[in-house]
Formats: structure tokens, sequence, C-alpha cells
């Protein structure tokens, strides 16, 4: 046996796992397709990630937090607006201050700070190891173990493989997980821009009739857009020169943060729902995009692939410590039964605002707004939505608990 677990991916999710498993006393075998070098080359390619508190509670537990907490912006409040375009905001707004409940709610960082951290942490713990550049091509399942094939011609063996590998998972694939999915008519631009005014750790999200619009605030007079748009649209405004697509930005970013200019590159990407119809088989589990992929409407991917880790590595700690297979089928349905309810609620929430929010139609947009409004005038309404947004309520992982 080359190790307890064999993680397949060594993205965000599958090295705080892999971290959570080692803490605890496990071997852990992370197989990477990037080296860390190369993941942490310091080129910045305008990718950020929304951290919920509860995630930043893992990464304490971790030993993250010190490496990641220089470059990550605390959110202090969150505003949300519900307008067409070039037309005046509803009234009715919802408003979120993480002073209400005693800490931010939550943090934005840009994702090679994430890493940076997460590696760190990996470099100061024996129990793993790291294979990279590798993937998986193929698994082998056995009784007693499970193998794990890579790239490099490699076969290792575990008590358990954990796919983290993607929306994409080959190791999904391979186990023959099949997967419930669609697409939405509409496409994701990521950009940074830095602005005149300090943003004061408030995040916007104008909700537009194509899609929302996020403002993330990051460290400095810097701010991540998250702008969903038609697929046509997108395509459009990816291929504008820079100053039409400043403008264009500038439309719908308002003019409360001053003049604006783009850094770095602007990414776009298609936008799909797609959900695994199990999580484990014996001796293998998904966690992370393998297993789920949501609307990005309200931030929440990452920190629901988070949550799985964190869970997972309950779970499989717990086992070992009553001397259980923690590569069995009844350990692991533990796991699925805890996550995949989770998983479903929130896809099918966000799917849900998506399709609520993106449009023009009179009767909705009244409702929505109302609904905002009603939410905003109501403490404890507003502060458990405060609490969910902040991934804080539900069944929590150890890792994740205040």
């Amino acid at each position: 046996m080359d190790s307890d677990v064999i993680i397949g991916g060594g993205g965000f999710v599958g090295m705080a796992l892999g971290l959570a498993l080692a803490r605890g006393g496990l071997s852990v075998t992370v197989i990477d397709p990037v080296t860390a070098d190369a993941a942490l080359q310091e080129n910045f390619d305008g990718r950020v990630s929304a951290l919920s508190y509860a995630s930043l509670r893992l990464f304490r537990a971790l030993g993250a937090e010190a490496e990641l907490a220089p470059y990550a912006q605390p959110i202090e409040q969150i505003l949300v607006t519900d307008a067409p375009l070039d037309k005046p905001a509803s009234p009715f707004s919802l408003y979120f201050d993480g002073q209400e409940i005693g800490e931010p709610l939550g943090a934005i960082a840009e994702n090679r700070a994430i890493r940076r951290a997460l590696f760190s942490a990996v470099a100061d713990e024996p129990q793993i190891k790291v294979v990279a550049p590798a993937s998986v091509t193929g698994i082998i399942p056995g009784e007693g173990s499970i193998g794990v094939r890579l790239s490099t011609g490699e076969t290792l063996f575990a008590k358990l493989a954990v796919a983290a590998d993607g929306r994409d998972s080959k190791a999904r694939d391979e186990m023959g997980i099949g997967v419930v999915r669609w697409d939405y008519p509409q496409s994701g631009i990521v950009a940074t821009v830095h602005h005149e005014r300090p943003h004061n750790g408030t995040a916007y999200e104008h909700f537009l009739p194509s899609g929302p619009f996020a403002i993330l605030p990051l460290t400095g007079n810097r701010a991540s857009l998250v702008w969903t748009e038609k697929r046509d649209i997108a395509q459009a405004m990816m291929a504008l020169p820079q100053a039409e697509f400043e403008a264009e930005i500038a439309r719908r970013f308002g003019k409360h943060l001053g003049a604006i200019h783009q850094e770095g590159p602007r990414w776009s990407y298609p936008l799909r729902f797609h959900l695994a119809r199990g999580f484990v088989k014996s001796r293998f589990a998904l966690a992370g995009d393998a297993a789920h992929g949501i609307h990005p409407i309200a931030g929440q991917g990452l920190n629901l692939g988070l949550r799985d880790a964190a869970a997972l590595a309950d779970v499989l700690l717990d086992a070992a410590a009553l001397g259980q297979d923690i590569g069995a089928l009844d350990v692991l349905k533990r796991y699925e039964q805890w996550r995949r309810f989770d998983s479903v609620t929130q896809a099918l929430t966000m799917d849900a605002l998506n399709r609520l929010f993106s449009n023009d139609i009179a009767p909705l947009r009244l409702a929505r707004d109302l609904g905002m409004g009603i939410v905003d005038k109501i403490g404890p309404l507003r502060r458990y939505f405060m609490r969910e947004a902040g991934g804080d309520v539900g069944k929590l992982p150890s890792l994740m608990r205040a």
C-alpha cells in the first residue's frame, strides 16, 4: 500500500482535503497535473475566489491562514440591487453588514495566493506526498485496495481514492458515475479593475436582465468583476478594445468608486450546471467540481467544494479512529448522505435564483424586489441569510465550526 488515501487533483479542494487527512494521521498522496513552481508563478492572471467565513475557519485549522491573510480582502458589507441597464436601481435593495454578526462575511483572494497558502502548509506536512506533474489515467478497483494509474506510467495503491480533478473528471468517468448536466445561455466574464476610490470592503451585486454583475473587493483599490452575460453579447464584449471594454464596465459599475482601469487579462467561460448521480463507490469518492458545478450567482462554488473536503475528512478520520476500513462503502455512504443533500440544495437554489433574476419580466421584477426589501427589513431573516452566505448554517464539519 503506497498510502492510505490517493487524491487525484491538487487544486484547492484536493490540497485542503489532503492537509486535513494528514493532520489527522493518515498518509496521503496527491496527484497534481501542475507543479508547485508552475502554480505559483507570479504572472497575475486575474482569477480570484470568494471564501466564506466558514471556509476561512478551515484555512485557519489547516495552518494556511497566516500565509493567505495579507492577500485576502475581507468582505465587510454586501449590497444587492436590481435594475435594468442604464436605469436607476430599484428602491428595494438588500444590505448585509458583517458587524451585525460580529465578523466579516468572507474574503476575496487571488487564486495564486490561495494556492501559495495551501502549498506552504503542505510543504510543512510530512504525511503528504505530491506527485507532479502527473494526472490520473485509470482506476483499478479491488477488494482490499484501489489502484490508480498515472500518466507517468506508475500505478499506486491505497485504501481509498478521491477524485478532486474538476468538472471533467477522468476518474469519475473511469468509475462509471453518471452526471446530470445542462448549459446556461450565458457566459461569465472575469476581469480585475483598479478604481479611484476605496471600496471599504464592500461587495456589490447588481442584478441586470442578462445576469448578475458582481463587484468583489480585492486588496488595495482593486476589484474583481464577475459579469454574467448572454453568450453572444459576452463574445462581443471579449472582442472589444480595452477602452471600449472599460466603457462597458463603467456602464454597469456606476460612479461610486470613481474612474476605473482594467488590470491584467479578461477571461470568459460558458456557464454550465452539473451534478454527479452518486458521490461514492467502494474505495472511491468524489469531491469539489468532480461532484458538482453550480451557477456563480452567489460565488459559492469553491465553498461548496471545501465543505466536501472538510466533511470527508471528518468521516474518514472518525472511521480510522474506530478501526474501521476508510474505503468501505458503508463508511463512504455517510459522506455521501451528508454532502449530497447540501450539494443538491445549493445547486438548485443557485439555478432558481439565476432564472428568477436574469430577466426583465415586470411581475417577476416586482416580486423579487419586494422579497429583497422584506429580507432587508426583518433582522432575524437578514442575519440568517448572512450566515447562509458565510456557509455557517446546517451541519458543519468540525474544521469549519466557530
